[in-house]
């Protein structure tokens, strides 16, 4: 027997990027819906797809219809920044957020970043520098390098985050959507940008535990990749600190909390979330 698609308001839409992920999606993209499946109903999942040149699309498009639906966003611009910005965009729940196509994240973590998020706390982000956190990384010794000097140019940007580029995120909807609306990085960089422009906007980063596994068959490279990122860091650094840096007015957190459920730990129920989504509108 086939389960009843949810027809009513989300209050919680979790974005997936992807960019040639036909061989990696279907995976993780059953993961993701079996563990959507196990939230109160009112999940919903939204797969971008960055121009790809391969079935990525077709996989989200003729995803089986079950008790989590999963739509298709297209996104013509390359980059995962682009993607994810155009995923957020495409929300209307008061909760969002997002995660990898690979999944390297374990999904257990969203059951924290729930809790929080209900607590009160607009954004959630998985973090591998967290103490408790279990890290399978077979990165080789360029890379980890690479990565810490990188780390240190995101701490110039956004200050107190140990791990900026975690593809596991989450917020309170009417924060994320502000602040991606303001987003200029496309590429692999761009979580810090998100991140900064969200505590522009008065948000304080909060990182949780993850269990993280290195999945093969990403696209980044270190050196195609690095020279790139570390200009779009510098570039980033510019656009939020520099001495032209636009300042974004900070959300009033009185109406932000309007938005949200009550923070007693309890899950958004269906009717809380169409109200709280015409709020938002």
């Amino acid at each position: 027997m086939t389960p009843t698609r949810w027809q009513g308001q989300p209050w919680l839409e979790i974005v997936v990027p992807a960019r040639n992920e036909a061989a990696r999606l279907p995976t993780g993209l059953a993961e993701l819906c079996a563990k959507a499946a196990s939230l109160p109903p009112g999940v919903a999942i939204i797969v971008v797809d960055s121009a790809s040149a391969d079935s990525t699309a077709a996989i989200a498009q003729r995803w089986p219809h079950g008790r989590v639906p999963v739509r298709l966003v297209r996104c013509a611009r390359p980059g995962k920044g682009a993607a994810v910005r155009a995923g957020l965009l495409a929300t209307t729940a008061p909760y969002i957020g997002f995660c990898d196509a690979d999944m390297a994240t374990d999904l257990s973590a969203l059951d924290v970043a729930l809790e929080r998020l209900a607590a009160g706390q607009p954004m959630i982000l998985g973090s591998r520098s967290h103490p408790e956190s279990d890290v399978e990384d077979r990165h080789s010794a360029v890379r980890r390098a690479g990565a810490a000097v990188f780390r240190a140019m995101a701490r110039r940007v956004a200050p107190g985050v140990g791990d900026t580029q975690c593809g596991f995120k989450f917020f309170a909807g009417p924060l994320a959507r502000m602040a991606a609306s303001s987003l200029t990085s496309s590429g692999f960089a761009f979580d810090i940008e998100l991140i900064a422009r969200c505590m522009q906007l008065g948000a304080e980063p909060v990182e949780v535990p993850v269990r993280w596994r290195d999945v093969g068959g990403s696209t980044f490279s270190v050196w195609r990749h690095s020279m790139p990122a570390f200009a779009e860091v510098a570039a980033i650094w510019w656009t939020i600190k520099g001495p032209s840096a636009c300042q974004l007015a900070p959300l009033d957190a009185s109406r932000l909390m309007q938005l949200w459920p009550p923070a007693n730990g309890a899950p958004l129920g269906p009717d809380a979330a169409g109200e709280h989504a015409a709020v938002a509108g």
